[in-house]
């Protein structure tokens, strides 16, 4: 059974910084894309960052120069360093897995919270 577990988020004020984690059990990430979405309340999810299996790394607009997404294929592991946070970043993070099948995995969410 694939399980990813997410860890990190929280509150901050603006200007501050958060990590998140998303760690995969059940399956082996070195075979995946990973990556990022968002969801604010009364928007829609929305991607943040994703990186593909042979390093391409693509980032929302929103989000270019202020969030890193990296990975750790020996760990099964997967982070979003967010710098330079602002209230408008303020949503549910979710990690997620995306096989070459097609077929996708998400973490349960966690909250970030930006205040101005």
């Amino acid at each position: 059974q694939v399980q990813l577990v997410e860890s990190g988020g929280g509150s901050v004020q603006a200007g501050g910084s958060l990590g998140l984690s998303c760690t995969a059990s059940g399956i082996s990430i070195g075979t995946a894309d990973v990556g990022w979405y968002r969801q604010a309340p009364g928007k829609q999810r929305e991607s943040v960052a994703i990186r593909r299996i042979g390093g391409d790394v693509i980032y929302a607009d929103s989000v270019k120069g202020r969030f890193t997404i990296s990975r750790d294929n020996a760990k099964n592991t997967w982070y979003l360093r967010m710098n330079n946070l602002q209230p408008e970043d303020t949503a549910d993070y979710y990690c997620q897995l995306l096989r070459r099948n097609g077929r996708e995995y998400w973490g349960q969410g966690t909250q970030v919270t930006v205040s101005s």
